[in-house]
């Protein structure tokens, strides 16, 4: 029994070392990932589990069913980065054992391995299972749905593949949102067109499917109707509605981008497994048993792509749900590859090249770093000059890494042809080594320069019975990292509607400021504000590090 589920129990230890140590070792980021954090703080604080909260007041922009999750971890683990990022460190334990089994099921063992492989030694893929953002999780399930969707036309039980199909994919959408069923509806619409029909699936499947996505979502909002009213709960999706057209629409919080924004990230967030893209031909490859799994694979990838390249709002973590797809896509060629196929001279060439630019990035960071003196008189940006001048300690040992990593793009590209499985596997083991030795290393010290000292700050503050506010920018750290308990709404004029159409609590800055607030009241700003706020009489700056400035309201 062992002997069957060998690899399965390799898979989930491996899994295990790399994904769950040293969750805590840096601060939670600013803005997502203190965000959702935020969220499951806020559910415990108050006793409201159904509707997601930011400084105690709605928060639709997301479902919460990842928060959820956070608020359970927070329960066992305390209000802090572990329990935080957690989920997504199973969620990452779940994915490496799924994409074995249905590499297995597809072609073999063989190819599921590979698979497993490709994704866990790609840098974004990897990386993603480290934080404490949504999207893991909500990309797990809908991979996991559409797997079921192919599954469905070859079972004899297509009508439990397709409850199942439904169920997961309602679940993705209770994780983030609707764009979960767009996504499938194009992706299922192109391959029917491609295929020119339904090609052996059931209208009834189909029907099954789509009642089965609502359901999740659905008892979601019943309950909270039940419990807060039919006129909040209408309230509450209707402004999650709204706020899901806004950010197809607009570029929501300054994040914009071009259209090939996301055409890059995956070249290089998914690096080594993007290169293996490049071993595709125009030549039509010989028919195989895992061609229309394959193809269906290419609609996704292309399908979430093209979406969110039109979408205005251009985020990293918007184009992750293709992570999927590309290493499935990757993993069948090195799967080839290794079984005989010649390795295309591209596909050598965009390895070294993009190999060679991470190793020179991972080698000179450091380098850099340390004689930063001879960089800031080229920087324009105050705040980011001030950023920089932290007291961050750097060491030429930590070179290193990249000096290894550069010999193995080296090693691997004159390897590939030669012996493609010693290439790929000496690849593999250094990039998972490197990417475990820069998240640890590299991480903390760029949390250094870029938000530490914030967030020191609002640390100083956890447990006082105060107010802690930003000045000209927005932060979710002053929330969670003061412990922030409900209470002080007269600090709030209400919502606020951005350039966006957004709607955020709008703390009245006003009162706070100059009026007669019924407990001390504590500020932080930017370094190129500092001027604006120094001449408000009402304020007394008390200090500054690293370009933030704090303020304390007289009395």
């Amino acid at each position: 029994m062992l002997h069957k589920y060998r690899n399965h129990i390799i898979i989930t230890f491996i899994s295990c070392l790399l994904f769950l140590p040293f969750l805590g070792a840096v601060h939670l980021f600013d803005w997502d990932e203190i965000n959702f954090a935020e969220c499951a703080r806020e559910m415990i604080v108050s006793g409201d589990y159904l509707r997601p909260q930011i400084d105690f007041m709605p928060f639709w922009e997301k479902p919460p069913l990842f928060i959820w999750l956070q608020m359970l971890s927070m329960k066992m683990f305390g209000s802090g980065e572990f329990a935080a990022r957690l989920p997504n460190a199973l969620a990452g334990i779940a994915t490496l054992l799924t994409l074995y089994h249905c590499g297995k099921r597809l072609v073999n063992e063989k190819a599921g391995l590979w698979w497993v492989v490709l994704y866990a030694a790609s840098w974004l893929p990897h990386f993603y299972f480290k934080t404490g953002i949504i999207d893991p999780l909500f990309n797990l399930f809908i991979f996991a749905a559409f797997y079921q969707v192919y599954r469905m036309r070859l079972s004899e039980r297509s009508a439990t593949r397709a409850i199942a199909a439904g169920l997961l994919l309602g679940l993705a959408v209770l994780t983030k949102g609707p764009v979960a069923i767009l996504v499938a509806i194009l992706s299922i619409t192109v391959y029917f067109i491609i295929n020119k029909g339904l090609n052996g699936y059931r209208l009834r499947d189909l029907i099954i499917i789509a009642v089965g996505a609502a359901i999740p979502f659905a008892m979601w909002m019943a309950v909270t109707s039940m419990v807060y009213g039919a006129e909040q709960g209408g309230w509450f999706l209707k402004e999650f509605i709204q706020y899901q057209i806004r950010l197809f629409s607009t570029e929501d919080s300054d994040h914009g981008g071009p259209f090939f924004y996301h055409f890059i990230v995956l070249l290089l967030g998914c690096f080594p497994a993007s290169a293996f893209l490049f071993q595709y031909t125009r030549k039509p490859a010989k028919p195989k048993n895992y061609t229309d799994f394959t193809r269906l694979m290419w609609i996704m990838f292309w399908v979430v792509l093209l979406l969110f390249s039109i979408v205005k709002t251009k985020i990293v973590h918007y184009s992750s749900l293709c992570y999927f797809p590309l290493t499935w896509l990757a993993a069948i060629k090195v799967y080839e590859i290794t079984s005989g196929e010649k390795t295309q001279k591209m596909t050598t060439i965009m390895y070294t090249i993009v190999g060679t630019l991470f190793g020179l990035l991972i080698t000179l960071l450091p380098l850099v770093a340390m004689n930063k003196e001879l960089i800031i008189p080229y920087i324009a940006d105050p705040f980011a000059v001030a950023n920089f001048r932290a007291d961050v300690t750097w060491s030429y040992a930590a070179c290193i890494p990249g000096i290894i990593y550069l010999a193995s793009i080296f090693t691997t590209g004159r390897l590939l042809k030669k012996n493609p499985v010693r290439a790929i596997m000496i690849s593999a083991g250094v990039h998972i080594i490197v990417i475990q030795s820069v998240m640890l290393y590299f991480t903390p010290r760029i949390e250094g320069y870029s938000q530490r000292a914030a967030i020191n700050y609002f640390e100083r503050f956890k447990g006082q019975d105060v107010y802690v506010h930003p000045l000209g920018y927005k932060s979710y750290a002053n929330l969670f990292y003061t412990d922030k308990q409900p209470g002080g709404a007269t600090a709030y004029k209400g919502m606020r509607r951005d350039k966006t159409g957004r709607e955020t609590p709008q703390p009245n800055e006003e009162w706070l400021i100059h009026g007669q607030t019924d407990k001390p009241a504590y500020f932080i700003s930017k370094i190129q504000d500092s001027t604006k706020y120094n001449q408000i009489p009402e304020l007394e700056q008390t200090g500054s590090s690293n370009g933030f400035i704090f303020f304390k309201k007289r009395q």
